[in-house]
């Protein structure tokens, strides 16, 4: 006769049950675990035999209803078979699973363990905790040393610290700590915490370990992106004359991506054809992405086209690879022929179209991505800003911005970041310097943004003051950061402050100045004049001066009207590049400001004789659909409108206001603010038409419709 306080434990354990949803689970793995046995007993005895052949719950039922009329389902055995059906079979049932251990009079550990295994290959794992525990409280069958690697590896979840740490102190109590397999699952716990300390404690204080113990902390260094440590172990495990397998060498090629060893991972890749090791789809997927990451694209594409196999992660790794070296065309191609596309791949083509400075098909994709019902991230969104950025979209950046925050995405470092960054770049410093204020963390990065688009747009002492201010929080500047304290130094005309931020890269932050640095501190004291303590500075360069940086003493030159050392730079600059119409233009118009005309035909006539030509100027203006960009060129002027050289203007004058025809050819903003000062002093009745010239400039700002 069961006892009275049995019979209330269950029924309290019967009342509580909804807690571990009743209702079928589906399974969280792509195919179900085995359950069938071949157990001597199970075969031989007619009812087991038929509960094995079961394919459904219906039928599971009705063999359960003859094992308890016959009293089998008290034996433990049989009803080890009745929970595994109900927990691993493909026609499980985890709610009824838990009702058949909790009503039973005494389950045995094997059956806690398969009904604990189900939940924990479920979509809901910590339910198999709640279990645990009234298996705890049953009071019959204690936990064995296969029930607590399956809680502990449910553990592993970040979150789920605390609770591991309990269990943890269950398994020092109960006196498992000196089993292996024990060991091993408290060694994959404590590193996917990211305590890798902690775990080589317990890897060095194990008796007796074996390859899953290897590999359990090898792959922990990788995860936490310690590859050399990865390394290391790895060494140390040779040296005990342990053979590696297809999960050690996963973790060898990682380290390898990690480090961007080509030499070491072609090393690893032949150890793994030297020793027959299976090429396993997470294993060839592993080399495939160590081989981009080092730079052999080929190599990584020759191991793509070899699988038999290829899983959702083979594509993506090599949409990544195309992506990142440019390939775009072909990764758009692999990227549509995929099977199922989540927000990875997405995000690694939107990033590559960005990367190679093709903003507007980023922003397009961005468009069919939404179109697609796949949910953007905030990888996406950054990735997208920076698009924004390239084209200077401040309306489709405000968008994006709108979006993040009716989604509700997280405002974190690197997105809070981009806003700052788009909106600097786009002109709309105040909402820059809102959305800097809103954000709760701020790193480096974010500073320099804001520094950076401060300084671009001339507010050179609210730059700085940003400047001391990040400094005075204990941030470190970087490089980029010293640049926009420079540039706004220099667009603000702050020679002092320039030098003196100059000094402190190297004496206070051990920075050393790179040529963009440099150009930033000879268009400073070309700006102010200081010419020759500009040239001292071009000399006592540790790294050869290049076109920006004589570029800025060269304009320098022009505006101070010191012609003789602008002969000198414009001959470096020539040295530079020979090809380059700026130096000859501008060469020539500063010996025309000096009167000397005869220098200057010399100069143009040399630019004739070398076949040089003025590089066409292209602006853009943001229509309503978005950044449009068109570029204008006075040859193409001669050649379409060859009486616009003439006085007369008279086809010129036809095309003028014919809209249709202009904004197919030109941008009429940058095209009319250039031929204003240049063309019309040469006709009669200047000032009409410099009426209408700016009356159809305003229109043009007003719309194209």
């Amino acid at each position: 006769m069961v006892p009275h306080h049995a019979v209330a434990r269950r029924s309290l354990l019967l009342r509580s049950l909804p807690a571990l949803h009743t209702r079928s689970l589906p399974p969280h793995r792509d195919k179900p675990t085995s359950w069938n046995t071949d157990h001597a007993f199970v075969l031989s005895n007619p009812l087991l035999s038929l509960l094995e052949r079961c394919r459904s719950m219906r039928q599971l039922l009705q063999v359960q209803a003859q094992m308890v009329a016959t009293g089998l389902a008290s034996d433990g055995l049989a009803l080890s078979r009745l929970v595994a059906f109900c927990a691993l079979s493909e026609w499980r049932d985890l709610g009824y699973c838990a009702r058949i251990l909790c009503v039973a009079e005494d389950p045995n550990a094997f059956s806690w363990n398969v009904g604990i295994r189900g939940f924990a290959e479920s979509e809901r794992p910590g339910e198999a905790l709640v279990l645990y525990r009234w298996m705890l409280r049953n009071g019959g069958s204690r936990p064995d040393n296969y029930t607590y690697p399956l809680l502990l590896k449910i553990c592993a979840n970040s979150s789920m610290s605390r609770v591991g740490r309990g269990v943890l102190g269950h398994v020092v109590k109960l006196g498992f700590e000196g089993d292996l397999f024990v060991r091993n699952a408290v060694i994959h716990m404590v590193v996917s915490w990211g305590e890798v300390g902690q775990a080589r404690e317990v890897f060095d204080g194990s008796p007796v370990r074996d390859l899953v113990s290897w590999n359990a902390l090898i792959n922990g260094y990788v995860r936490s992106g310690l590859a050399g440590y990865a390394l290391k172990m790895y060494r140390e495990m040779e040296a005990e004359g342990i053979m590696p397998d297809e999960v050690t060498m996963i973790g060898m090629v990682s380290s390898c991506a990690q480090l961007e060893d080509l030499k070491l991972g072609r090393e690893f890749h032949r150890l793994i054809e030297g020793n027959g090791l299976t090429l396993t789809v997470p294993l060839a997927n592993a080399l495939m992405d160590m081989y981009i990451k080092c730079g052999d694209l080929e190599q990584a594409h020759e191991i793509f086209d070899n699988m038999k196999t290829r899983t959702f992660v083979s594509y993506t790794t090599m949409v990544v690879g195309y992506a990142r070296f440019g390939f775009l065309d072909t990764a758009r191609e692999l990227f549509d022929g995929m099977p199922h596309k989540d927000v990875v791949p997405w995000n690694a083509l939107i990033g590559g179209y960005v990367q190679a400075n093709r903003s507007k098909e980023a922003l397009a994709l961005f468009h069919e991505m939404q179109s697609s019902n796949t949910r953007p991230d905030e990888v996406t969104m950054v990735t997208c800003l920076s698009a924004c950025s390239q084209l200077g979209a401040l309306e489709a950046g405000i968008w994006i911005h709108h979006y993040v925050e009716k989604h509700k995405l997280s405002l974190n470092v690197a997105l809070g970041t981009a806003l700052v960054d788009m909106y600097a770049k786009c002109g709309d410093i105040p909402r820059a310097l809102r959305v800097f204020s809103e954000m709760a963390v701020k790193n480096s990065l974010t500073w320099t943004a804001l520094i950076c688009g401060l300084a671009h747009h001339g507010c050179a002492l609210d730059a700085i003051s940003f400047f001391r201010e990040m400094i005075g929080n204990g941030l470190k500047p970087d490089e980029v950061t010293f640049l926009g304290v420079l540039s706004a130094c220099c667009h603000g005309g702050l020679v002092e402050a320039g030098r003196n931020f100059f000094s402190q890269m190297t004496s206070e932050f051990n920075l050393f100045p790179r040529l963009k640095h440099y150009s930033c501190m000879v268009d400073l004291l070309g700006r102010a004049g200081l010419l020759e303590e500009a040239v001292k500075l071009i000399e006592s360069m540790p790294i050869k001066a290049d076109a920006a940086v004589w570029g800025p003493l060269f304009f320098a030159c022009r505006v101070h009207r010191n012609v003789l050392l602008g002969q000198k730079v414009a001959l470096e600059l020539l040295k530079l590049d020979p090809r380059d119409s700026g130096t000859y233009v501008l060469l020539a118009n500063m010996y025309g400001e000096a009167n000397m005309w005869e220098e200057a035909r010399k100069v143009r006539k040399l630019m004739t004789k070398r076949g040089v030509e003025k590089t066409p100027g292209c602006s853009s203006i943001e229509l309503a659909e978005g950044a449009s960009e068109v570029g204008y060129n006075l040859c193409v002027l001669k050649q379409e409108f060859p009486s616009l050289c003439s006085a007369g203007f008279s086809v010129f004058s036809d095309l003028l206001f014919n809209r249709s025809i202009w904004f197919q050819i030109f941008n009429p903003v940058p095209l009319f603010s250039w031929l204003s000062p240049v063309l019309l002093p040469l006709v009669g009745e200047a000032c009409e038409w410099r009426l209408q010239i700016d009356s159809f400039i305003c229109w043009s700002l007003g719309g194209t419709e």
